[in-house]
């Protein structure tokens, strides 16, 4: 991972209130940024520079702000009700001091010098700079580094030399150019960083030139679509960017902005609150030259030069801290003594040493933990560790299991817990001879010993009152009111299972599955069918009393499908023809659930309960929902109850769920409001998943909705399942999100775990951590095989801790810190407004990557946006975030489609919310068909949409396929089998099968793709300027959103002047 500091001098000085859309429109905001992590203590930064005024830290009643306890987390403890306040920086430790050189560690680089403006504007050929007040150039002598790196891992150490601006950062030695040293060649070329050095033309104007500002600092990230604009300084000029104060030669203009309404925007208005007085009206200077936003960092660009680094090679984990490779390479992996970053990745694989340094650097620390990962073909399946009746060897203390962090003493006798130090005793049978090295005889024979990731049979003692369970059942439970008979649907169902029940998952080496079936059809009432192997019919059961849901018959509802097929098979028959004259348009839905749990509990099982629903249910039963949609809450205080479930009788099932194992998966095919939040409640608290088709017609949602249905059903998964984190003293965790049920603060309760859900663990310090023993954790999983074994999984993996903070940027993940920020901001959204929500994750953003400037890189000038490598595109991702359906305040999203996508995430591993936040858009027209490999992406913006090109977008939820409108009639003849764009049928959702290379190749790319995602995708085709492009659009991610949300340039610019007031 290339480990530079990035350097973009942007094109920007002020975020203006017209520019790129971005509406202020959230109010005063908190009267104060809160800073902070998510339920830390807010900080404030106080002593603003003279002549900024700040708002008065106070709510409206005058008390003291809120104390962080209604910031994020509910569960934290608060010392005392003021926020603690920064004292002012005593002027001589001023940011503008020189700062320690930041130094580099295993296998980084040195960050490129901040070289003068000027070197890279002429690298840059955008020439003519007038040599405003702002270009100070750094003294020729001053080096920020005054030693060579220790060599990366494996590396012969480089000798220092003079760095050439077009080696790529994996070669350059850690020596700074002389100032006067002129680029030469543009500095695009060779491999660097996202972009070049110095992104971008540097800001028309020194830093703050003319006089201070009057107004009051930004009081809330950049959203569009709020309303008024931003509260802060207006343009300043025709141009639209800040301008120096009189006399100073302003360096480039650029063209003039539109303003929000397409206009261009107005000048300062006297009397403006932040007008400047006195700044000059025209522009100075050179010609004008329109922003490039390739010199912004890239993530297409970060992902292929991690996969041009790392991809096809072999990650072995017999390294403590080591930063794995991106989650969007192609790699694989050895397990030499860590877990495998398909079950763990981290925000950070450098803990800081203490609390007071993870505060500073406000990066949440978090690991996010996936058991059931699955390991692609060349990957060995996890070992089976038994022990017999003994069960496996646990540290008598802190109860952690036996792993290659227990440290042999006394000739093998003893061992050292290597999470609380405690010394135990070896069981006999357990014993062997320590070698040389003090590594026991048996070191590699030990999985347990010498392995990140295993497994150990479970004896008695792990099992719900001391007896091995049943092995699960899968139940079917199909709404057959009208809605689904008329649509098509139940008749799809059945057909499809008759095939489906064939692939039920079972045990490798298990001729057939251990899983028994079930099924249920209701829609005021339940019918329960006996399937009994025996019968010559089906023998359909009804229960009516829909407020006591018991299960009618024991002995032949849940039964082994090889055995009663014949019997399964002719009920799958009869009940399409069953209902088929059904007028039931009301339906039940907490009854269903219930009645699902009386039956597991019943037959002593785990297992899942798969829901095909129509609507919402409004039948009079428990759980009865009313239509509680309302378009006026948006954007106000009352906003998050459009999120919470209704109490009562579902936060009561959830309970009664995952006590007794049983997984809720919900299939919904709504035509309206059908109040996901609810509906979708106990599928989020038991492991399960929520599949949901608008509108539903069989000819093109059908097969759509078959692909889910058959992952669903194949998937690997575990049942009734506990998962305990423990970790080395010093820190633990503290928070957890996913789809689970806590009971207590320890014990993540899942009723079932599959191979796509994950859990984000939140670490806090407790004290301090030691630099030479790192910090482990060890995830434990105990769960139920699908052949009803009872098994513990293991998970280890082992960071390192650092005094310095560039040790810990230098080792962050972008993709993990955004999974953590999104389940947090998603979980937040349920007790606080959406605009304190966005504040936060802006200030966060804002107060990481000062802290990065201020304590990690080498001085430059403040005009300068200096990102740490790690964290490059973190704003990109954060942006997304941010515009994302339920953090974006709009009225023309649905409430259950925000809802949704809420519940989704919240149980989502990294590589899901990566592609989720930035979708993958492939040029499909001119690759090389003879090619095996896939046409590399590219970024996510209008800009790189070509009129006559063909392009794949998808984000692991949407598909679509965009045409342009110039695109030549044998491409569309190739691929659709007409000779014009203009022939093409609306609704397609699938490509004809044509025999020509192109279309061979584009479908087997589709193809590729809805295998390879946890969910089905329905592909859409559209066409440039058609009205379905606008769906198609709010996922180009870099540009300005639709409902509301800032471009990626526009944020970078706001973020980067919120950095520059937290360093002022």
């Amino acid at each position: 991972m290339s480990q530079q500091g990035y350097v973009a001098a942007p094109p920007y000085s002020q975020a203006q209130p017209g520019m790129g859309g971005y509406q202020g429109g959230f109010g005063a905001g908190p009267a104060q940024p809160l800073y902070g992590h998510y339920g830390g203590q807010p900080q404030a930064f106080a002593a603003p520079p003279t002549g900024v005024m700040k708002p008065p830290v106070s709510t409206a009643a005058g008390m003291p702000p809120p104390p962080a306890s209604s910031q994020y987390n509910q569960n934290i403890q608060q010392n005392g009700a003021h926020p603690q306040r920064y004292p002012a920086p005593p002027a001589s430790s001023a940011y503008g001091q020189p700062l320690q050189s930041p130094y580099n560690s295993v296998a980084s680089q040195a960050p490129p010098p901040a070289q003068q403006l000027t070197n890279q504007m002429s690298a840059m050929n955008l020439g003519n700079y007038a040599p405003g007040p702002m270009l100070n150039p750094p003294p020729p002598t001053q080096q920020p580094f005054q030693t060579a790196p220790p060599p990366a891992m494996g590396q012969p150490p480089m000798p220092p030399g003079p760095q050439s601006p077009l080696m790529s950062p994996q070669m350059s030695p850690p020596q700074s150019p002389p100032a006067s040293m002129a680029m030469g060649g543009p500095a695009m070329a060779g491999p660097a960083m996202a972009g070049p050095p110095m992104a971008g033309p540097p800001m028309a104007g020194p830093p703050m030139a003319g006089p201070p500002m009057a107004g009051p600092p930004m009081a809330g990230p950049p959203m569009a679509g709020m309303g008024r604009p931003f509260p802060g300084p207006p343009p300043t000029g025709p141009g639209g960017f800040q301008q120096a104060g009189p006399g100073a030669a302003s360096p480039l203009g650029y063209q003039q902005q539109a303003g929000p309404f397409g206009g261009p925007m107005s000048g300062p208005q006297p009397g403006m609150p932040g007008g400047f007085p006195g700044a000059p009206g025209g522009l100075a200077g050179p010609p004008q030259k329109k922003l490039d936003a390739d010199s912004i960092p890239s993530t297409t660009q970060v992902i292929e030069e991690d996969q041009g680094k790392q991809g096809g090679q072999v990650y072995s984990t017999n390294i403590r801290g080591q930063v794995p490779p991106l989650v969007t390479t192609d790699f694989s992996v050895q397990d030499q003594g860590n877990a495998s970053p398909r079950f763990m990745r981290c925000t950070t694989y450098t803990l800081p040493c203490t609390a007071d340094l993870a505060k500073q650097c406000q990066v949440p620390l978090a690991a996010i933990v996936k058991p059931f990962a699955s390991l692609p073909k060349n990957e060995t399946p996890l070992y089976i560790v038994n022990h017999g009746d003994t069960g496996p060897i646990r540290c008598n203390r802190c109860k952690a299991y036996m792993c290659p962090y227990m440290q042999f003493i006394d000739g093998g006798r003893r061992y050292q817990c290597g999470f609380c130090t405690c010394v135990n005793e070896v069981p006999v049978q357990y014993f062997q001879h320590l070698d040389h090295m003090g590594r026991r005889v048996d070191f590699y024979e030990r999985p347990e010993l010498s392995l990140g990731s295993y497994e150990f049979a479970a004896t008695l003692e792990y099992c719900k009152n001391n007896k091995a369970p049943n092995p699960p059942a899968y139940i079917f439970m199909i709404d057959v009111s009208y809605n689904n008979i008329k649509s098509g649907l139940v008749k799809l169902i059945c057909e499809e299972l008759k095939t489906l029940l064939e692939n039920l998952p079972r045990e490798d080496g298990m001729e057939s599955s251990a899983i028994k079936v079930g099924f249920v059809t209701y829609n005021k009432v339940l019918h329960f069918y006996n399937v009994k192997s025996a019968l010559a019919q089906p023998q359909m059961m009804v229960v009516s009393d829909t407020a006591e849901m018991f299960v009618p018959l024991l002995d032949g509802f849940l039964v082994n499908y090889q055995d009663s097929r014949a019997v399964i098979f002719n009920l799958l028959d009869q009940i399409p023809d069953m209902f088929a004259d059904t007028s039931e348009s009301e339906t039940v839905f907490a009854p269903v659930i219930q009645a699902g749990v009386e039956a597991f509990k019943a037959a002593e099982c785990s297992g899942k309960l798969f829901i095909f629903q129509s609507s919402m249910p409004t039948a009079e039963a428990p759980g009865k929902l009313k239509n509680r949609d309302d378009k006026k809450l948006v954007n106000t205080e009352k906003e998050k109850t459009l999120f919470q479930p209704q109490k009562g009788v579902y936060e009561q099932l959830s309970k009664d769920c995952v006590a007794q194992g049983c997984c809720v998966d919900l299939f919904i095919f709504p035509s309206q409001y059908v109040d996901l939040a609810t509906m979708g409640d106990v599928p989020s608290h038991t492991g399960g998943s929520v599949y949901k088709y608008n509108n539903f017609q069989v000819e093109t949602d059908g097969e759509h909705f078959l692909r889910d249905l058959r992952k669903d059903v194949q998937k690997n998964i575990g049942f009734d399942a506990v998962m305990r984190v423990r970790t080395s003293t010093g820190f633990r965790a503290t928070d957890f999100f996913g789809a689970i049920h806590m009971n207590n603060t320890t014990d993540v309760e899942m009723a079932a775990v599959d191979c796509d859900k994950a859990v984000t663990v939140e670490l806090k310090h407790d004290d301090t951590l030691s630099e030479e023993t790192g910090a482990h954790m060890q995830c434990a999983l105990l769960y139920t095989t699908i052949s009803g074994q009872r098994r513990l999984r293991i998970h280890n993996l082992s960071l390192n801790c650092s005094s310095q903070l560039m040790e810990l940027f230098k080792s962050c993940e972008t993709d993990s810190l955004i999974n953590f920020f999104s389940k947090s901001a998603y979980r937040a959204i349920l007790n606080q407004p959406l605009k304190n929500v966005r504040e936060i994750l802006v200030n966060q953003t804002a107060h990481m990557l000062a802290c990065y400037r201020k304590n990690c890189a080498s001085p430059s000038a403040a005009s300068q946006l200096i990102l740490p490598s790690a964290m490059k595109v973190l704003p990109v991702y954060m942006n997304s975030l941010m515009k994302s359906g339920p953090l974006v305040g709009s009225t023309e999203l649905s409430t259950d489609e925000r809802a949704h996508q809420r519940l989704s995430v919240m149980a989502m591993g990294v590589e899901d919310t990566q592609l989720l936040l930035y979708p993958r858009l492939v040029p499909l027209h001119n690759m090389d068909t003879g090619s095996e490999a896939l046409p590399a992406p590219v970024r996510c913006s209008e800009e790189g949409l070509t009129d006559s090109g063909m392009y794949l977008l998808e984000n692991g939820h949407s598909m679509f396929l965009w045409l342009g409108q110039a695109s030549p009639p044998d491409l569309v003849q190739n691929i659709f089998n007409v000779p014009s764009l203009g022939h093409l049928q609306g609704n397609m959702c699938s490509l004809p099968e044509l025999d020509n290379p192109l279309s061979k190749k584009v479908r087997s790319i589709i193809n590729e793709l809805l295998e390879k995602r946890p969910n089905s995708m329905k592909l859409q085709i559209v066409r440039q300027r058609d009205k379905p492009e606008m769906l198609f659009r709010q996922f180009l991610v870099e540009d300005k959103s639709l409902h509301g949300g800032a471009s990626y340039m526009d944020f970078l610019t706001y973020v980067h002047r919120e950095i520059r007031q937290l360093l002022t």
